[in-house]
């Protein structure tokens, strides 16, 4: 019996052990975090972490999720913290989460920092251009264990995005304007992956030069561009057909004659369901 007592005693401890065994990495804005060896449960705090996360074969470890997740689709089903930008805090902590997986654009300091507060570690990540995914891809995978199968995602984004740039190489780049919103009119700049996507597709973004990834313009400047397509959103808000019955649309030349460029929301996502909307956009572009 009293090796019996012993060995139970020496399984709880080793167990006790593994529970509290944790790395120190470096997130994305160079943070020190401490997540857990095997995180159990995770919160991800944006859409596009928690494909990611399932891309890397651990949605059943997510707990957590926040509005608008779509994809894959069986993840709306996971528990919502509410908003990306502000999430209920009463909610996360409800979930006993022992890691949470934020962004640097979307989620604040502030929202890290009281998250912190509560106990739980938060690893953020940062992604920027498609480079940006890649990395982002990388870093999720390792703050959750899971490298080897990041690396083999990332590789196959990688061959994808190679292979459309070879069927594309070569041919005419017709000038696109992608079109996130329209009062004001936003825009994809400089470093936005999104302007990247569309040079990989084989198009010339004609707002790739415009300084900030997110930039405003003016519809009088939109007009003496005249791209030779707009690229907009389905289902985002934005009215191609009302847009050609506003003052200074009816000027733009791509709006009149219906040379309109349609994706899912997709290509929102710094993801790798981005990988699927640069194959669409190429099969537009190019058929």
């Amino acid at each position: 019996m009293k090796n019996v007592a012993i060995t139970c005693v020496l399984f709880l401890l080793i167990a006790n052990a593994s529970a509290a065994a944790a790395r120190v990495l470096h997130d994305e804005l160079g943070r020190e975090v401490r997540v857990p060896d095997h995180p159990h449960r995770l919160v991800c705090l944006a859409p596009s972490i928690t494909e990611t996360v399932y891309e890397l074969g651990f949605g059943a470890k997510i707990v957590g999720i926040t509005d608008y997740t779509r994809y894959p689709p069986e993840a709306a089903a996971k528990p919502s913290v509410g908003g990306v930008i502000n999430p209920s805090l009463e909610k996360l902590a409800s979930l006993k989460p022992d890691l949470v997986l934020a962004i640097g654009d979307l989620n604040s300091s502030e929202l890290v920092h009281s998250i912190e507060e509560l106990g739980i570690p938060v690893f953020v990540i940062d992604p920027h251009g498609v480079e940006g995914i890649y990395r982002s891809i990388l870093s999720v995978g390792n703050a959750i264990n899971q490298t080897e199968r990041a690396a083999r995602l990332v590789a196959e984004l990688r061959a994808r995005a190679e292979a459309v740039r070879k069927r594309v190489a070569g041919m005419k780049r017709p000038s696109v304007f992608f079109l996130l919103w329209a009062d004001p009119i936003i825009t994809a700049g400089h470093g936005a992956f999104i302007t990247q996507l569309i040079e990989m597709a084989g198009g010339n973004s004609i707002t790739k030069n415009m300084p900030g990834e997110w930039p405003r313009l003016n519809l009088e400047t939109l007009v003496s561009m005249q791209p030779e397509y707009v690229l907009v959103v389905r289902d985002s808000g934005v009215s191609v057909n009302l847009l050609k019955e506003q003052p200074g649309w009816q000027n733009l030349q791509a709006i009149v004659k219906g040379r309109v460029l349609l994706l899912d929301d997709r290509i929102n996502f710094p993801s790798p369901v981005a990988l699927d909307a640069l194959q669409d956009l190429a099969k537009q572009l190019h058929p």
